[in-house]
């Protein structure tokens, strides 16, 4: 009998580099500890099955599996041929019943979600530009899901290991050779494999294989590797084995942009990178680069009693962070909210930012990594000009700045000129689109803006070339 306050396992891929800060928010929204992974950008905590729907609420987190089983150090066979007799053994042994429960769980989740979607789709959307289904508000009464878990019916010739069989595993037995007699279609499944370590006798499709095999005789499901139902994971990581079940198809970070850059930053990325700055109550907050407003959008969803300000020297960019407001203003007055957002954005010249000297708490941004924009000679006359007009408008002695790039010789070089205006905290070394990249925390030292030699040069003056350089860096 499958009850409504379930104890499982859920998995969950976050960015590379933000596992701790993903940690802190599981904590933090549903009180439990999560686990992070030997393999970079994994999570793992424990939940019971009442607190599924907040976990899709989560902001940190990327994709999303319940876990089958965990195996801390699997003892892998040293032959190809040893360790395919394995993989067949090892998916009549897996405990799937609870597994296959939360999945069902799950899609009753995401059919209530997609009830609350709106019936006329914007053009964009119409083009393929990403919608809100991840992020569509989640009814506050989830009675009515649980109403579903009567229904459910766990399908396959599961095999326990962790009790002995029972009646109702051979009703459900019976009643899926009943269903195959009658003609119903089987589900579609694939199996994913996520490999790392160089001691396997085997490759990541080797694995996929043999294991989906395995699974397909075991459940007798039928195999799709694009349009499947169930999506089967296995994940390795030197000797420790996970195996899971998806729960997301895409993304949980495409939640807030419609209308996309050559370089918008992933949702998930921007909330981790607020989260390294922990806003407080009226602090002014500002992105100096905000190409499609990732970072601000992502900020005012969660602190909304601090106050965003966005700006972007390209009117493109812009214009496409207005739009991306205006998506979210409608969705939150379709779910009932009359509010506003507590933020504005402005075209404006990053080296002469219209704002007072010392007037703001936190600078957030994406500067730019100079490969698919701009370059790397460009940033070398762009980065000191960026930080010394930072360092004017941030206060003395408090404010902090978090700053994302991949370009970090030409970053560091420039942070080394102007030291006595900022101080580094601590790098948080992160992947972006397959880039090795660092987000790096600073603080804003008690030095008055102007009085020291570093920053005698007007940072408010750029050159011709150097507009034409913060030009092509726009995003």
């Amino acid at each position: 009998m499958w009850e409504l306050d379930q104890a499982v396992t859920i998995g969950a891929t976050v960015p590379t580099g933000f596992e701790h800060t993903a940690a802190e928010e599981v904590q933090e929204k549903l009180e439990a500890t999560a686990r992070v992974s030997k393999n970079r950008g994994r999570i793992y905590f424990d939940i019971t099955t009442d607190k599924l729907l907040k976990v899709h609420q989560l902001k940190s987190l990327d994709n999303l599996f319940v876990v089958v089983k965990e195996y801390d150090d699997y003892q892998f066979k040293t032959t190809k041929e040893e360790v395919q007799i394995d993989w067949q053994e090892l998916a009549a042994k897996l405990p799937w019943t609870n597994a296959l429960a939360v999945w069902k769980l799950n899609n009753s989740i995401k059919k209530k979600k997609g009830r609350r979607k709106r019936t006329n789709p914007t053009k964009s959307d119409q083009c393929g530009n990403v919608g809100t289904k991840s992020t569509d508000t989640v009814p506050s009464d989830s009675e009515e899901l649980w109403e579903d878990l009567e229904a459910l019916e766990v399908k396959g010739t599961q095999k326990d290991v962790s009790s002995q069989p029972e009646n109702d595993y051979e009703e459900e037995k019976h009643s899926e050779i009943q269903d195959q007699e009658s003609g119903v279609t089987p589900l579609k499944f694939r199996v994913t494999c996520n490999r790392a370590g160089d001691k396997h006798c085997f490759t990541s499709n080797d694995a996929a294989r043999d294991f989906g095999g395995a699974v397909q005789e075991f459940f007798q499901w039928k195999a799709d590797m694009t349009k499947f139902d169930v999506e089967v994971l296995l994940n390795i990581h030197n000797n420790e084995v996970v195996v899971g079940i998806a729960l997301t198809v895409e993304s949980l970070h495409r939640r807030n942009i419609t209308h996309f850059g050559p370089t918008t930053l992933r949702s998930t990325l921007a909330y981790g990178m607020l989260r390294l700055c922990k806003p407080q109550v009226s602090d002014v907050i500002v992105d100096p680069m905000c190409g499609t407003g990732a970072i601000p959008l992502e900020g005012v969803m969660e602190w909304q009693n601090s106050f965003f300000l966005a700006g972007d020297n390209n009117g493109t960019a812009v214009s496409r962070s207005v739009n991306n407001i205006k998506h979210i203003l409608k969705r939150t007055h379709d779910g009932g909210s009359s509010s506003g957002l507590p933020l504005d954005v402005v075209q404006w010249d990053l080296c002469n930012l219209p704002m007072r000297s010392s007037s703001v708490d936190i600078i957030i941004t994406d500067m730019p990594f100079g490969k698919r924009m701009g370059s790397k000679k460009k940033n070398w006359e762009l980065y000191p000009l960026c930080l010394r007009e930072m360092a004017r408008v941030c206060k003395p002695g408090t404010a902090k700045a978090v700053l994302l790039t991949q370009d970090k010789k030409c970053f560091l070089k420039a942070l080394s000129q102007i030291e006595g205006l900022w101080r580094k905290l601590h790098t948080v070394w992160v992947n972006v689109g397959g880039l090795h990249a660092g987000v790096f925390v600073l603080k804003r030292t008690a030095v008055v803006f102007g009085t020291t030699s570093e920053d005698v040069m007007e940072p408010h003056t750029a050159t011709g070339s150097q507009k034409e350089s913060m030009k092509d860096v726009s995003q």
